[in-house]
C-alpha cells in the first residue's frame, strides 16, 4: 500500500487521509494543518492555500470543527485547544504554533517570502502579538458563539453520536 493523500468532501469542507498511520510508513505530506472550517476567514485562506498547493499533497488540510476529528491522529492537540489558536504537525510530530504555523505552511508552498520578515525578532514579535489578538478575538469578530459554548455543544453532539439517544 502507498502513502497517497486522499482528498475526499464532506458538507462542502475539505477533508485529508493517509495512510501514514500503518507501521514504518511515513506521511506523503510536510506539514498536516489544523483549521477550523466553521470559521469563514480560516475557510477562505485554506481554500487559498489547497489551491497553492495544486494537489500535490505538501500539506495536509485537517478540519478540527468536524465531529470526526481526533487529537490522537493530529499530534495529541485536542479541540479546545486546537480552536484556541491555529495548530500544525510535521512529519516527525512536532507540533507547532501561532505564526509560525503560516510562516512553515506558506514555506512548504513555495511562498515562503510572504512570512519571511516575521523571522525578524522585532517584527516576529509584532506580529506574534496581532495573531494572539486575532487569536482571541476571532470567534466574535467572525459572530461566533465563545469558545466555552462551541466546546459543549460539541461534546453534547458527540455525547449523542456516542449513545444515539439524543433526537433533534
Amino acid at each position: 500500500m502507498d502513502n497517497k493523500t486522499i482528498r475526499m468532501e464532506n458538507d462542502g469542507v475539505a477533508l485529508t487521509a493517509d495512510d501514514s498511520q500503518l507501521p514504518g510508513a511515513s506521511p506523503s505530506w510536510q506539514v498536516k494543518l489544523l483549521y477550523d472550517g466553521a470559521c469563514p476567514l480560516c475557510v477562505r485562506e485554506v481554500n487559498f492555500l489547497q489551491k497553492r498547493d495544486g494537489g500535490r499533497g505538501l500539506v495536509a488540510f485537517v478540519n478540527i470543527a468536524d465531529d470526526r476529528y481526533t487529537p490522537e491522529a493530529n499530534g495529541g492537540v485536542d479541540f479546545e485547544t486546537a480552536m484556541g489558536r491555529i495548530h500544525a504537525v510535521l512529519p516527525d510530530g512536532t507540533v507547532i504554533t501561532n505564526v509560525a504555523v503560516f510562516r512553515h505552511v506558506y514555506e512548504v508552498l513555495g511562498m515562503g517570502w510572504v512570512y519571511a520578515a516575521t523571522k525578524l525578532p522585532i517584527v516576529g514579535a509584532i506580529v506574534d502579538f496581532v495573531y494572539g489578538l486575532w487569536a482571541d478575538w476571532r470567534l466574535v469578530l467572525t459572530g461566533r458563539a465563545d469558545l466555552a459554548t462551541i466546546t459543549a455543544e460539541r461534546q453534547q453532539r458527540l455525547a449523542c453520536n456516542d449513545l444515539e439517544r439524543c433526537q433533534e
